[in-house]
C-alpha cells in the first residue's frame, strides 16, 4: 500500500476550518431549514412546524461543524460550504419567486 503524499493528507488547518464551519455552516443550516419550512409538508403554516424548525437548526449546524474537519484544507472547507450556501440560498430564492 502506497503512502499518501503531503498534499493528499488532511491538513490541520483548525482555525480556518472552524471559522468556515461556524459562519458558513450556520447560514447553510438556516437555508436547509428555510427550504424545509416553506416547501416541506404543510408549508409555512404546518401544525407545530415552527417549533420543529427552531430545534433542528442546532443538530444540522453541529453536523456541518463536525464534518467540516474532514476537508483536506481550510480553503476547501470555505469553497465547499460557500458553494453549498450559494446553491441552497439560490434554490430558496428561486422557489420563492416561482411558486
Amino acid at each position: 500500500m502506497a503512502r499518501l503524499s503531503a498534499d493528499q493528507k488532511i491538513q490541520p488547518h483548525w482555525w480556518s476550518k472552524t471559522i468556515a464551519s461556524a459562519v458558513l455552516g450556520l447560514t447553510l443550516a438556516f437555508a436547509i431549514i428555510g427550504l424545509f419550512a416553506w416547501y416541506g409538508p404543510g408549508g409555512i403554516n404546518g401544525a407545530n412546524k415552527n417549533q420543529f424548525n427552531m430545534w433542528m437548526i442546532s443538530p444540522i449546524w453541529l453536523a456541518i461543524i463536525s464534518f467540516s474537519f474532514l476537508f483536506r484544507t481550510g480553503t476547501r472547507a470555505f469553497l465547499f460550504l460557500g458553494g453549498a450556501n450559494v446553491i441552497c440560498w439560490g434554490l430558496f430564492v428561486l422557489l420563492r419567486y416561482v411558486l
